[in-house]
């Protein structure tokens, strides 16, 4: 009798645990290789700041439930930041706040929307990043999207959804890192 009892705990504490949800989302864009543009050791201040209205990444939307709401681990902003620091310096930009060489990146839109139903659900994801170079002289303003849907049976699987919009975004980073009018600019 005891072995039942305690067989039965523990599948009811596997299943509960199999479907909490994390409190956060996981932003770690993994850039595989630095593209190959060469600053020659500019220099240049970078500035990143979220223009969005809320901070969440993820909405879960469920019919007659609360939506679930997901934000970054660690500020997006600070994760944008760092990740393309260290980029820019494997291709001799130097970041510091003396340069006269400005770039602001502002986060407009980083929203993963699940639309949750009973045996299956939809998502869209939607990345936006405005770049805006000013080299003392002129100003050069380019913006980045990368958008994406997805479905399947069943929940939405967060691991994926992280895993899917960290690739988006790491995508969209390489672009900005890879875009010859913003080597050509910075003088």
């Amino acid at each position: 009798m005891k072995i039942t009892t305690i067989l039965a705990l523990t599948f009811s504490s596997l299943l509960s645990a199999c479907s909490s949800i994390p409190s956060h989302l996981i932003v770690a864009p993994d850039i595989i290789s630095t593209p190959r543009l060469n600053y020659g050791d500019k220099q240049v201040q970078l500035e990143v700041i979220d223009m969005r209205t809320a901070n969440h990444i993820v909405q879960i939307l469920q019919e007659d439930e609360a939506a679930i709401l997901m934000s970054a681990q660690i500020r997006l902003e600070d994760t944008i930041k760092q990740t393309l620091t260290n980029q820019w310096k494997k291709q001799g930009l130097q970041v510091s706040s003396l340069a006269t060489n400005t770039i602001k990146i502002a986060i407009e839109k980083t929203l993963i929307s699940v639309n949750q139903q009973t045996i299956k659900y939809q998502s869209q994801t939607e990345i936006i990043l405005k770049v805006i170079v000013n080299n003392g002289h002129q100003t050069l303003t380019s913006t980045f999207k990368n958008r994406g849907d997805s479905k399947g049976p069943l929940h939405a699987d967060i691991a994926v959804l992280e895993r899917n919009f960290n690739q988006r975004l790491a995508n969209l980073l390489t672009q900005i890192l890879a875009n010859e009018k913003i080597n050509t600019f910075i003088k």
